[in-house]
């Protein structure tokens, strides 16, 4: 079970997730700082959570719009965010995918912060409501690099298994 702390529009586009001035700041280890830095209260919200506790925001239609910029997502996924949203922009999509961040498109999620969420055969289940969602599951292998934490620690399962080396 999961809280969701934020719930957001439609068109949250790459500048609201990780605004433009801090694109010098790029290392993973940095960029969750400055997650959604105009909006002062979720950016606050996320600094002062423990990181290791996993949350959601909630958002609308083409998540994730606007610039192709990757920090978008990894800053995200240095705040253990998992996204549920209506859809998502396809860049950001698979940059969520290659960097290993949970994102989940239920087209007809309803949830606001404080529910708490649950996740099951592809399913959304808004414990607090009492209602549940399908939603659109992502492909086997890109499911797959989302789960190994992205693609670059898929590849080197991958090539572990290969070499007989897991």
């Amino acid at each position: 079970m999961m809280k969701v702390i934020y719930k957001v529009g439609d068109d949250i586009s790459t500048d609201i997730i990780y605004p433009g001035r801090y694109m010098a700041t790029v290392l993973p280890t940095e960029t969750p700082q400055f997650a959604f830095d105009d909006l002062r209260d979720l950016n606050k919200m996320l600094n002062d959570k423990d990181k290791s506790v996993p949350v959601i925001i909630v958002g609308g239609k083409n998540f994730g719009c606007g610039s192709s910029r990757e920090q978008a997502a990894s800053t995200l996924k240095g705040h253990n965010v998992t996204v549920v949203a209506r859809d998502f922009a396809r860049i950001f999509l698979q940059n969520s995918i290659n960097l290993g961040l949970n994102t989940v498109i239920c087209p007809e999620i309803v949830a606001e912060p404080g529910d708490d969420i649950e996740f099951s055969h592809n399913k959304v289940i808004n414990l607090s409501k009492g209602l549940a969602f399908d939603t659109i599951p992502l492909p086997a292998a890109r499911k797959a690099i989302v789960e190994a934490g992205g693609l670059i620690p898929y590849t080197q399962k991958l090539l572990k298994e290969k070499l007989g080396m897991s």
